[in-house]
C-alpha cells in the first residue's frame, strides 16, 4: 500500500491513529461494502491524519471524554483513488469534492466520526452518514431535540479540539485553512 513502509508507517507526513493509542473505535466505512457506493472503495481498514489533525483529534477524545462519551472515526485519510472512485459514484460538489481540486481527506486533514455513549451505541445523529440530503445538514431542524443535541455535542467538542465544520455534513470536520495543506499521493 505505502512504497517500502510498513503498514502502520506511510510515507510522511501521515500519523497513524489505532483504537489501541487513541482509545477511539475505528470502523472505516469505505472499506466494507455496506457504504452509500455499495461497493469497497479501499481496501486498508487502517487509519491516518496529517500530525496537526491528528493532535487536534487528540483534544476532541478528551472533550468528548468529558463528556463521557467516545469517538468512532468512519474516514480519515482518503487516497486520491478512493476520492476519484467517490465522485465517479455521486459528482455532487455539495457532498463530495471533486478530486480534480482536491479533496481535504485526500490532504489528511478532515476525519468523519461521530460519538458513542458508554454502552458502545452511537449517538442519534438523525441520518446515517453519507446521508446527502438536508436533514444531514448541520442545522437542519427537521430533527427532534435529543438529536439537535447530539449534533451539538459532536459540534462543540470538534470545534473545541480546533476543527471547523462542513454546514451540509453533521460528521465531517476539517483544520481551518484545510485547502492551505498539500495533497498526498502515496
Amino acid at each position: 500500500m505505502f512504497a517500502s513502509q510498513s503498514p502502520l508507517m506511510p510515507l510522511a507526513p501521515l500519523v497513524p491513529i489505532t483504537e489501541a493509542e487513541h482509545g477511539v473505535v475505528i470502523d472505516m466505512m469505505y472499506a466494507r461494502a455496506d457504504n452509500f457506493t455499495g461497493k469497497v472503495i479501499y481496501s486498508s481498514k487502517l487509519c491516518f491524519l496529517h500530525p496537526k489533525a491528528e493532535a487536534a483529534l487528540r483534544r476532541a477524545i478528551d472533550g468528548a471524554a468529558h463528556l463521557k462519551l467516545q469517538v468512532k472515526i468512519f474516514d480519515a485519510f482518503r487516497p486520491q483513488a478512493a476520492q476519484e472512485a467517490l465522485w465517479a459514484f455521486a459528482p455532487n460538489p455539495d457532498y463530495i469534492a471533486d478530486p480534480a481540486k482536491g479533496s481535504n481527506h485526500t490532504r489528511g486533514v478532515a476525519v468523519d466520526l461521530t460519538l458513542l455513549e458508554a454502552t458502545g451505541n452511537e449517538l442519534d445523529m438523525g441520518t446515517p452518514v453519507d446521508t446527502m440530503t438536508t436533514d444531514s445538514h448541520h442545522f437542519c431542524l427537521n430533527h427532534s431535540a435529543a438529536v439537535q443535541i447530539n449534533r451539538a455535542k459532536l459540534l462543540t467538542v470538534m470545534l473545541e479540539a480546533g476543527f471547523v465544520h462542513h454546514p451540509k455534513e453533521w460528521w465531517h470536520y476539517q483544520l481551518p485553512g484545510a485547502k492551505d495543506f498539500d495533497l498526498i499521493t502515496l
